[in-house]
């Protein structure tokens, strides 16, 4: 996939992560955006070849919250 696909998918997946850690965190859209860019999900979610793209926008929500409870992803095995 190119470069320039994978930047139109995370356009969409983003903001479909982003609202529900607003509304579950009661926080502002900069908050939530700085916790998402700043993470390991988004770093590897940038990464064509992780495949995480191929992951529903709730699936990766959970996987972020993971991150953030325990600092650690377990990645689903159908990657």
């Amino acid at each position: 996939m190119s470069q320039e696909k994978l930047s139109a998918l995370l356009a969409v997946i983003v903001p479909a992560i982003l609202k529900p850690l607003m509304e579950k965190r009661s926080i502002d859209s900069k908050k939530a955006a700085d916790i998402l860019y700043n993470s390991n999900l988004y770093e590897m979610l940038e990464n064509e070849e992780s495949k995480l793209w191929h992951l529903s926008a709730e699936t990766l929500y959970s996987l972020l919250e993971q991150e953030l409870a325990n600092g650690v992803i377990q990645y689903p095995e159908e990657l």
